[in-house]
């Protein structure tokens, strides 16, 4: 045998039997409160321990959060899971566009946003479109705690799109009638659930992707189309006179809905990072997921577990192989 043959041939076995190649890859995850944040972090977590051989870390956090750590990328946060398009834009102009800092996956999924009531108590009550929540009659059905108007969720502290519904609130001319309530989303879906149950009137921040299609008997509001002339949104991150200087009177278009990770993971883990610029999902995927976690009440990591290994082309295909 040639020395070169030798060399080669003990090289490979080296390789065979060595530590993993990506041993050394680690990622921080942020994870937001919403459920298809948490379903997309537990998954990406799951892919890089399961495939990758790296190890994954859960760092809860709100959207500035997250973004201002995978800014001064230091790895305190790496990724996030699940940026919202364009609701999250004060984000993404700001450390992807101007900072530089922050790279946004070109792999998105479609999100919808609206807002929804019960079928049960949009068909006693003939409710169809958004400006029913305006009736007198609608929002006494909606009043649970007697202050004169009715309760409508807009989403949770630190929700780009919960501050897009304020003003929405205000310009669809439902003040008189709607109070706006912020609080975490666990809070909405208990509420939801206790209101069908009770046959009471509840109005709540929807989208799509989510669990709640599968949990619930809901249906989405109409609203006026999505006019850019009438959808003028200032972020509290932009100006301290956000309210003031936002006009949003018309639904929201579409969103893409992808990852975005800081880029220094490049140099500290380029596996993970390859990985990220080929993860894809569709909304299908991760309403799936949503209705496991929340819906069923399964563990996140567990579901992301399981996933992977019922799924291995796909996967495959995210790890380029």
């Amino acid at each position: 045998m040639s020395f070169r043959k030798t060399f080669i041939t003990a090289t490979t076995a080296i390789g065979l039997f060595s530590a993993p190649a990506f041993a050394a890859e680690e990622v921080k995850i942020g994870v937001p409160s919403w459920t298809g944040a948490q379903a997309i972090a537990h998954l990406l977590a799951a892919v890089v321990e399961m495939r990758i051989g790296g190890t994954a870390e859960m760092v809860p956090g709100n959207n500035a959060t997250i973004f201002q750590a995978m800014d001064q990328g230091k790895g305190d946060i790496d990724v996030h899971p699940d940026v919202w398009l364009p609701n999250q834009e004060s984000f993404t102009k700001k450390y992807v566009d101007e900072a530089g800092t922050v790279t946004l996956s070109a792999n998105p999924y479609e999100g919808n946003q609206g807002f929804c009531v019960s079928q049960d108590f949009a068909k006693a009550n003939s409710i169809t479109d958004i400006a029913d929540l305006g009736r007198p009659d609608v929002a006494a059905l909606m009043d649970s705690d007697g202050n004169g108007k009715g309760e409508m969720w807009i989403g949770a502290p630190g929700w780009a799109s919960a501050n897009v519904n304020e003003v929405k609130v205000r310009d669809y001319g439902l003040l008189d009638f709607v109070e706006p309530i912020r609080a975490e989303e666990s809070v909405k879906t208990a509420r939801v659930k206790d209101s069908i149950a009770k046959g009471e009137g509840y109005a709540f921040y929807c989208y799509k992707p989510h669990a709640i299609w599968y949990q619930f008997d809901v249906e989405m509001l109409s609203e006026p189309a999505f006019d850019p002339a009438k959808y003028v949104m200032v972020q509290p991150s932009d100006d301290a006179d956000w309210y003031e200087k936002s006009n949003v009177a018309s639904k929201d278009a579409l969103k893409a809905v992808q990852i975005a990770w800081s880029n220094s993971l490049a140099d500290r883990s380029p596996a993970i990072t390859e990985f990220f610029e080929r993860f894809s999902l569709s909304a299908d995927d991760v309403s799936n997921f949503a209705y496991e976690i929340s819906g069923k009440g399964r563990d996140a990591a567990e579901v992301a577990r399981e996933w992977v290994d019922a799924n291995p082309e796909r996967v495959d295909a995210w790890l380029g192989l």
